[in-house]
């Protein structure tokens, strides 16, 4: 005998697969109606109606949530707690009455209350005149994540401009530092290389059947704040909160991970509060065992898991990337996230200087930086340039020549002694140095001077490398609208401010950073427009595309037609003001787009396996139109299910 959804004993046969707990009396003839009502809407979703009502994801968002808990115990688990939100049903039905205060409240009035408390407690909440009012939100919110997690996550999706830099850069790279004193309650996996051979049993300790999305880091070089071990699992849940804010991945499927291989950090290693393993580094053969045996162990107990790879030293990025993405759903952000929001912005600046994107091959680039990042931008529009040109190995070959790369000791070219395997193709000849007047190691300056490139990138992690001397040289550019791309993180990483660049150039120029700042007010009514050029606008995409469609792996055309997407999604009229990238306030939208263009670019290469109810045949049967609803009735929106429990 089981209650019926109004709280009447009735038998109800058990395929019905809802059970609602109750204590109301209906008369008989609106119970049969209603149980009309619950068949006939399991039929529609078994049999698949309307083939774009077949997501799990959404069903989940939409039906009754089983819950082995009562009482005081629901009110401490964050996926289920609703706080002053349960209704007194809710509150009967699991002995919460006298648990809560009488007064039910609306979630739109608990986020209200909540930002009247945030802006009330951000000084009380600063650890001392040192600590910043971000990292004192950053703890307001991460409370807030312990206690309700859906309503957090409508706080985030509702402030997403204002609280993204919270969670993630610039401040998450604060919330790294200090992680070890910050820690109050796990979040997340840590896989240690102490606990080589137990991995395939550890996975199994994380209580979710199903996981979609894994973003791990071995904190070997966060942002640009280098080796913080352990603490770097911070920027593995903040890249996961915006997973689920900005492309409705289910937050109860998401997991931040951590493999601590030790640090090479000599304050860490002799700091007696450092929550990580202390000693050096594994390294070699050593090292990639113990990635080798985490990948295993996630994709044995959860087969279709995308894994991001993120933070992870230059040296290993481009090794585990290549050794894994032809096997296993997984990218790597740094290396092609970074690079197709570059593609995305360098496209951009194209159209700003009032040209079709096709000529983007024309475009002299100078980029400073050769690490991972720097790197994967210089191949990504390599291979975007070469596509233009025909997509052959002549256009691949002769794209290169647009090109000049600067690391820390200068201009690379081929007289360099150990020139980095992934840097190489990039390095100049003598002879196109000599039509140049350049040298091997010649200084950011001088290649400036010299190249007048319509393009400066940096992607150096040195704060102020565009100094004076820099900026003034790209005066000379041949360009009519020379673009600033300084887009190390955090904030102080920046190679130039907004006000550095456009007081100096002028407002007929480009600007875009990879942490938030100001637009720059140049007098006379003009703005000059600051474009973050964040990771946000892609990954969310790229992950949520990949989930729905169903490919086994994440090809460098998925990621190129997600960077052109994002390059096309600002209007004309926009991009000739020089907005090049959308607001952040967009960010639902911006990843609907992405991930269609994923999911189409999936099917045209035939990788699509499908996902839940939507097979590969359906999928290439989608309109443009059908793709972007299958998109939208798959993100997970915050809102609190109905609960009904049931005993173990």
């Amino acid at each position: 005998m089981k209650l019926n959804p109004l709280g009447t004993k009735a038998n109800v046969a058990a395929d019905e697969g809802v059970t609602f707990v109750g204590r109301s009396h209906f008369p008989q003839e609106k119970m049969a109606m209603l149980w009309k009502h619950v068949r006939a809407w399991k039929r529609h979703v078994i049999a698949g109606h309307h083939r774009l009502s077949r997501s799990l994801t959404t069903s989940e968002g939409h039906r009754p949530s089983i819950v082995h808990k009562r009482s005081i115990d629901i009110l401490h688990d964050p996926w289920f707690n609703k706080g002053t939100a349960f209704s007194m049903t809710e509150r009967d039905r699991l002995d919460l009455r006298g648990l809560l205060p009488p007064n039910v409240m609306p979630p739109d009035l608990q986020i209200e209350r909540f930002m009247a408390d945030l802006k009330r407690l951000e000084v009380q909440a600063r650890d001392g005149p040192s600590d910043p009012y971000a990292l004192a939100k950053w703890r307001i919110l991460n409370r807030l994540h312990d206690r309700n997690e859906t309503m957090y996550y409508k706080v985030l999706i509702a402030k997403i401009e204002e609280y993204a830099p919270i969670v993630y850069t610039p401040t998450v790279g604060l919330v790294c530092q200090n992680y070890s004193g910050l820690f109050r309650r796990p979040r997340g996996m840590y896989f240690s290389a102490e606990d080589r051979g137990e991995m395939m049993s550890m996975v199994y300790n994380w209580p979710a059947e199903q996981v979609d999305m894994i973003v791990v880091t071995d904190g070997s070089r966060i942002l640009g704040l280098g080796d913080l071990g352990v603490q770097g699992i911070g920027i593995a849940i903040g890249k996961l909160d915006l997973y689920v804010a900005a492309a409705g991945i289910n937050p109860q499927r998401v997991l931040p991970v951590m493999i601590d291989v030790g640090t090479n950090n000599e304050k860490l290693l002799k700091d007696p509060l450092y929550l990580g393993l202390q000693q050096h580094r594994l390294e070699g053969d050593d090292y990639l065992a113990v990635v080798d045996e985490f990948m295993e162990a996630v994709f044995t107990r959860w087969p279709n898991v995308i894994v991001q790879f993120e933070d992870f030293q230059s040296k290993w990025a481009f090794k585990l990337l290549q050794r894994y993405r032809s096997t296993y759903r997984m990218f790597n952000d740094d290396v092609q996230g970074t690079a197709g929001v570059a593609i995305a912005g360098l496209l951009g600046a194209v159209r700003a200087q009032g040209r079709p994107m096709i000529d983007f091959p024309k475009q002299k680039i100078v980029v400073a930086g050769a690490g991972s990042a720097g790197i994967g931008v210089l191949n990504a529009a390599r291979k975007t340039m070469a596509r233009m040109l025909g997509n052959n190995e002549i256009a691949f070959e002769s794209a290169k020549s647009q090109f000049w790369l600067v690391d820390a000791k200068g201009l690379i070219t081929k007289e360099r002694e150990n020139i980095d395997p992934e840097a190489l193709p990039f390095a100049r000849n003598l002879k196109e140095m000599d039509r140049h007047g350049l040298r091997e190691g010649a200084s950011l300056v001088e290649v400036v001077k010299q190249v007048k490139p319509d393009v400066l990138l940096g992607l150096s992690a040195v704060g102020g490398l565009f100094s004076k001397e820099v900026l003034e040289a790209l005066k000379g550019s041949t360009s009519t609208r020379p673009a600033i791309f300084a887009m190390s993180n955090p904030t102080k990483n920046a190679e130039c401010t907004p006000e550095e660049a456009f007081s100096i150039l002028g407002d007929n120029i480009i600007f875009a950073s990879g942490s938030p700042f100001s637009n720059v007010d140049l007098g006379n009514g003009h703005i000059g427009h600051c474009n973050q050029g964040n990771n946000m606008y892609l990954f969310p995409g790229i992950g949520l595309g990949t989930l729905l469609c169903g490919s086994r792996i994440i090809s460098d055309g998925m990621l190129q037609a997600a960077a052109e997407r994002l390059a096309a999604y600002m209007s004309e009229e926009e991009v000739l003001k020089g907005i090049i990238f959308p607001s952040i306030s967009r960010i639902r939208d911006i990843t609907k787009e992405v991930a269609a263009a994923v999911i189409k670019e999936a099917v045209e290469e035939d990788l699509a396996e499908g996902y839940h109810g939507m097979d590969a045949r359906e999928l290439r049967r989608l309109s443009q139109d059908e793709i972007l609803e299958y998109v939208k009735n798959n993100m997970w929106s915050p809102e609190y299910p109905t609960l009904v429990y049931k005993k173990d």
